[in-house]
């Protein structure tokens, strides 16, 4: 380790998990982390550590399996929502929870192994400038050629038109620096995308490989299907904010459509006044359905644009999180969070395993409703 990462004291890690009907995966991926960051901690790299569990209403017996773990080991706290909100608000929830110096978010689908978190927290560790600390992908296990193609190209047509540039192959698996959270829990547009709003805030960022792994379970397809609705939402949440390219484009093509237009209309003024006799019924409705076809188009993406304005200007909360259950102490606390609650944020003393502030030190903040 360099002589500048001895500024960066061993941190407090937070690791933060969405998950939805994983049941089959928390023992095993609990397994892993506890062995991967207890050997971190022993280690001296790190000071101590939570686990965060951000559950999206799961139906299964997920819940009830970190429940367990919470009666008898004090590093998870689990965070349930009130109704199914996304991958995106779940991690924000986590995310704001946090009380670690850093902040690992992850899926909890074990497709990211959680062996990976010392990389990150070395390349932190290794440069006193770096904030943020993003994970490429060199292979991806159990995904069809089809979809590394699509989301390849989707990747590359977001960095061409957008504000922001997205790594390639980098997904929700990274660590931010407590300066990097206070600014990414400052924005608060509706719909956010993380992994824009991370590349957004800027900073210095570090990368860091790995091999994509399959899903511990066996199962596919357990975020959206391939090209299906949740898909192109996604890709419509990452272009809509940072980006106003459709909108150029559509005035551009209009404008182009508008000339060519006049064109034609000085043609058929030219031919009345020759006298050419020009039966027109079938250019004229092919001439209709292109330029109404384009409209239809232009009021679409228009529409996209003022639904988004429509959600920022209702100001709903992005998530509504319904309970909070942690042990502290050795005493299981399980809360209702009514609006207004927030949880003591600021880091434990070091070398302790994550005591959480219990529910009588909840203070009034409106940020998590």
């Amino acid at each position: 380790m360099s002589a500048e990462s001895a500024s960066k004291a061993p941190p407090f890690l937070s690791v933060v998990l969405s998950f939805y009907n994983e049941s089959g995966v928390i023992s095993e991926l609990l397994r892993r982390l506890r062995s991967v960051l207890g050997n971190e901690a022993q280690n001296a790299f790190i000071a101590g550590y939570e686990l965060i569990f951000v559950n999206d209403r799961s139906t299964d017996g997920s819940e009830e399996v970190l429940r367990k773990e919470i009666e008898s080991v004090g590093d998870v706290v689990l965070v349930n929502m009130s109704r199914n909100f996304g991958n995106s608000e779940c991690n924000f929830a986590g995310i704001r929870m946090a009380r670690g110096d850093v902040v690992v978010y992850m899926d909890s689908d074990l497709q990211d192994p959680p062996e990976v978190i010392p990389e990150l927290i070395a390349a932190w560790r290794a440069d006193a400038d770096v904030e943020v600390v993003y994970t490429t992908r060199l292979s991806r296990a159990g995904e069809p050629r089809s979809k590394l193609l699509i989301t390849k190209i989707g990747y590359r047509l977001i960095n061409a038109i957008s504000e922001v540039h997205l790594p390639v192959d980098s997904g929700d698996f990274k660590l931010l620096s407590r300066r990097a959270v206070d600014r990414l829990l400052e924005l608060e547009e509706q719909r956010p995308y993380l992994r824009g709003l991370v590349s957004w805030i800027g900073f210095k960022q570090a990368q860091v490989f790995y091999h994509r792994q399959d899903r511990f379970d066996g199962r596919t397809q357990t975020k959206f299907k391939f090209l299906g609705p949740g898909m192109i939402s996604s890709w419509l949440r990452a272009l809509i904010p940072f980006s106003d390219i459709p909108l150029k484009v559509s005035l551009f093509v209009g404008f182009f459509m508008s000339c060519l237009s006049a064109l034609y209309l000085c043609a058929v003024l030219l031919q009345k006044a020759m006298g050419w006799y020009a039966p027109g019924w079938p250019a004229i409705m092919a001439t209709m359905l292109l330029l109404g076809g384009f409209q239809f188009m232009v009021l679409g993406v228009i529409g996209l644009y003022v639904n988004s304005i429509f959600l920022e200007v209702k100001g709903r909360p992005n998530y509504i999180v319904d309970s909070i259950v942690c042990n502290v102490d050795g005493q299981v606390y399980a809360t209702k969070v009514s609006a207004g609650l927030q949880w003591d944020t600021h880091p434990s003393p070091q070398g302790s395993l994550s005591p959480r502030a219990a529910a009588p030190r909840a203070q009034a903040n409106s940020k998590f409703t």
